[in-house]
């Protein structure tokens, strides 16, 4: 995993637009899983911020989109929502154009403009408000950075695996709140 990470953080300094030559499945299932887990445990370092950011006073999470879903649907719905559809659209919006971009320049600013933008787009969560645009770095930080990763895996992989890592990453978080509303 070690290796992946090292990987991952060399490609997010200078992404270039190159799959990997290795095809074999096991090999990819396997940087999948090491990917999968980079990306919830960035998560759950970050999850620590907006605790700061409420107890602040300067947002109130529970106006977040996802806790309006969790009050309106079912589980099943929501699961539906989040695992399946918004990440298969979110990735054919946000991922799937970025091999269309041949010169190496062009694809680097791609690259980095469609995971900010991904990110960004994450604020239609909150009811937008002065202190949201302010603090808007923090409160995208974990969609800009999976972004980026989601960017890799799309490049190395293909656009069905970064849908894949999107899903399972979702499905973790939701289910992990899921929990949550039985303890």
């Amino acid at each position: 995993m070690i290796n992946t990470f090292n990987e991952l953080i060399a490609y997010l300094r200078n992404p270039v637009l190159e799959n990997d030559a290795n095809t074999d499945t096991p090999y990819r299932f396997r940087k999948f899983f090491h990917l999968l887990i980079i990306s919830i445990i960035t998560g759950l370092l970050l999850t620590p911020l907006f605790g700061l950011v409420e107890f602040s006073g300067l947002v109130n999470m529970e106006e977040h989109k996802v806790t309006e879903l969790m009050k309106q649907f079912t589980k099943g719905t929501i699961f539906l929502i989040a695992v399946v559809i918004m990440p298969t659209l979110e990735e054919l919006v946000f991922r799937a154009p970025l091999t269309l971009f041949n010169n190496k320049k062009t694809f680097r600013v791609a690259f980095y403009v469609f995971a900010i933008i991904f990110g960004l787009v994450h604020l239609s969560n909150f009811k937008i408000t002065a202190n949201i645009l302010l603090l808007a770095p923090i409160l995208v930080a974990p969609q800009i950075i999976l972004g980026g990763y989601l960017g890799f895996i799309r490049v190395k992989f293909g656009l069905l695996w970064s849908i894949l890592l999107h899903a399972t990453y979702n499905a973790f978080f939701i289910l992990l709140s899921f929990a949550g509303d039985t303890l």
